[in-house]
């Protein structure tokens, strides 16, 4: 058995990259990159030959930096893949231009896998993980994840970060939008008939980590993972940062989050307060951690 893996989470945003050392529970090097892919797909329902060419180059540049064969590398890819009507044509083009081979996974399979990194990123920070609820936030939709000393309810949410940015063109209307999500939310959660008071609740994807840094006082440049995760914000946590997004220049926006998030983080942050109203939480514990990582552990449990 190989207890090294690459992984690669391409999401409807983000570009993740994970090398994993799984038998010591640890990331070797990880790649980061906002390539956008869900850009345009609400108008169209198909990724942009832009998207797909900002792709490929990330890609090529991750294989250079973390020193790996495409070929080789575990890869996934979730929302706006699932939604567009090309996506087998993307996905040859990606083969024939990079030798990757994506797989496209289910929202089941997304939940199953990032629960997996979230309870091994909590074994790994020494924190108790009987009962816990997992929050992604993520570009084409959100995902809610309930364990319970091994039961796990999962839900699939088709709203995210960039699919409803792009659909409106007000932030009053993303708020109607959202609290109209919120009763499905609501009664979603109802349906599971947990006592959801007794539970932790972790967060995880850009819009929580962002958070975090901010809180921390990190920018793009001196993000740090170790000391993101682990970090507990709340409510007042997202005005503070809400209000500083208002009143800052965007090129000021963009070194303290890095290229790709500014557009994207008022209604990320307005979609993390919703969930913080509809699972009648204060606070939250946010990791890194996610669904690249939880690709390298199940692989590597498989071999």
């Amino acid at each position: 058995m190989s207890d090294f893996v690459t992984a690669i989470d391409l999401g409807s945003n983000s570009f993740r990259v994970v090398n994993y050392d799984f038998s010591n529970n640890k990331i070797l090097n990880d790649y980061h990159e906002v390539v956008g892919m869900a850009d345009g797909l609400v108008d169209t329902g198909k990724i942009s030959p832009e998207a797909q060419e900002r792709v490929i180059n990330a890609i090529k540049t991750a294989s250079k930096q973390l020193d790996f064969h495409p070929k080789d590398a575990i890869a996934v890819t979730t929302a706006a893949m699932r939604y567009a009507s090309n996506n087998q044509e993307v996905l040859k083009n990606f083969r024939e231009q990079t030798s990757i081979n994506f797989k496209i996974i289910e929202a089941n399979e997304e939940a199953r896998l990032t629960l997996l990194a979230i309870e091994y990123a909590l074994k790994r920070e020494g924190l108790k993980s009987e009962k816990f609820i997992v929050l992604d936030i993520g570009g084409g939709s959100t995902e809610v994840i309930i364990y319970n000393h091994g039961k796990v309810h999962a839900q699939s949410f088709s709203f995210g970060i960039v699919t409803l940015t792009q659909k409106y063109t007000s932030i009053e209307a993303v708020k109607e939008e959202l609290n109209e999500q919120k009763k499905s939310i609501v009664n979603y959660l109802q349906q599971t008939k947990e006592n959801l008071g007794e539970f932790t609740f972790i967060s995880t994807a850009g819009t929580p980590t962002t958070v975090a840094a901010v809180k921390l006082g990190l920018d793009a440049y001196a993000y740090d993972r170790d000391l993101v995760n682990g970090t507990i914000v709340n409510r007042d946590d997202l005005k503070d940062v809400l209000t500083m997004f208002k009143n800052k220049p965007f090129e000021e926006l963009t070194e303290l989050v890095g290229k790709g998030r500014v557009e994207f983080i008022e209604v990320g942050i307005l979609i993390f307060q919703t969930m913080f109203e509809a699972l009648g939480q204060n606070e939250s514990i946010v990791f890194d951690d996610g669904l690249r990582e939880g690709v390298a552990i199940d692989y590597c449990l498989r071999q």
